[in-house]
């Protein structure tokens, strides 16, 4: 039986399939352009060959949905039963999605409330799992809102790159900010805060840089004093994903939950291969 509030992300939630199944999520995808060739987020891009393409510099963009896009995810929502919809999104900070979101709601044939989360990957995905979560026990509008924004604000999203030179060429950090990374060789550790990409620490190598990683999201998980999910992402990185996912285990204290993955080609397309990232939420 379908909640009376639908809940619609978008790709970059990068929630597992049997999640979105289990809690009728609807994602709408954005776009990744390879070459010149655009492909809807989780269709026909594989990571590898996003990670190729982006080693021999080929030209790789992304863009957001359209309005149409969102106004046939509120349509076809309505159409299977949903009193109201809440549309919950990446951060609008590096993205234009949560604006086109926006711009569909008014005319969707039930009300929708846009939520942008000010996160990116199992950040938002924690997000709108605990808004599914809300429209099934509570089914009002105002309700779960409340519950994907306060799982946001609660939520960290910790990750290291390679170079910050993709993140460059994206237009979501600063060039000079680039540059210096660049000229002083540093391993740049990176904070999604208040849903913008900002520099957390710069460690001489990337060994030392992981480890590094590991000690803020165990330190991270500890200053909640609840039980926590966690979420280690990666991009072409899969033996250090898993190295840290497995110190992780050992480390969190009340872990309900660890999962790991790797990002799409939307995120990917701004990281760059070598991408390794943790996400610290609550448990449900």
């Amino acid at each position: 039986m379908s909640a009376p509030v639908s809940i619609v992300t978008d790709s970059t939630a990068y929630l597992p399939p049997a999640a979105l199944l289990s809690e009728q999520i609807t994602t709408v995808p954005l776009t990744v352009v390879v070459d010149g060739e655009a492909h809807e987020e989780g269709d026909g891009v594989t990571a590898a060959s996003l990670a190729e393409a982006l080693r021999k510099h080929r030209p790789v963009t992304t863009s957001r949905p359209s309005p149409e896009a969102f106004a046939a995810a509120y349509r076809a929502a309505a159409e299977a039963g949903a009193e109201g919809i809440v549309s919950l999104h990446l951060s609008a900070e590096v993205s234009g999605t949560y604006d086109a979101a926006a711009l569909a709601a008014p005319g969707s044939p039930v009300p929708v409330r846009v939520v942008d989360s000010g996160m990116v990957a199992m950040a938002l995905g924690f997000s709108a799992l605990a808004a599914a979560r809300a429209a099934r026990e509570e089914g009002d509008l105002d309700a779960v809102v409340r519950a994907a924004r306060q799982r946001a604000e609660r939520t960290s999203a910790l990750f290291y790159v390679d170079t910050l030179d993709y993140l460059r060429r994206g237009g979501r950090i600063g060039t000079a900010q680039a540059l210096l990374g660049s000229a002083l060789a540093v391993k740049p550790l990176l904070e999604l805060t208040e849903g913008r990409i900002q520099p957390l620490e710069k460690v001489r190598t990337a060994s030392r840089a992981i480890a590094r990683l590991e000690e803020l999201t165990v330190a991270r998980a500890a200053a909640l004093e609840v039980p926590v999910e966690v979420a280690v992402h990666h991009l072409a990185a899969s033996e250090r994903a898993e190295a840290l996912a497995e110190n992780l285990r050992e480390r969190v204290g009340d872990l309900v939950n660890l999962h790991v993955s790797e990002v799409g080609a939307v995120i990917g397309a701004h990281t760059g291969p070598g991408l390794l990232g943790a996400v610290v939420a609550p448990a449900q």
